[in-house]
């Protein structure tokens, strides 16, 4: 599944709600599923992110858009 995940939000290097490298702790209200992305799994760059009723979407420079309806899909 993380395969088909974007890259700005997949597996990546960097943690991608704090942009520190990943194993760090991940913040609670993330956790819940109460925040979107900020930074790229990739590249750790911060993403331009913008927040819907119905859900939200982050774009990385370097790596693309992804928008939370394609992963709700997948899941």
């Amino acid at each position: 599944m993380v395969a088909d995940l974007g890259a700005p939000v997949s597996a990546g290097v960097y943690n991608v709600y704090t942009g520190e490298l990943a194993g760090t702790v991940t913040p609670t209200a993330a956790q819940l599923g109460l925040e979107p992305p900020r930074f790229c799994a990739e590249c750790g760059r911060r993403m331009i992110v913008q927040v819907r009723p119905d859900g939200w979407w982050a774009r990385c420079s370097r790596h693309g858009q992804v928008d939370s309806s394609d992963l709700e899909r997948r899941r």
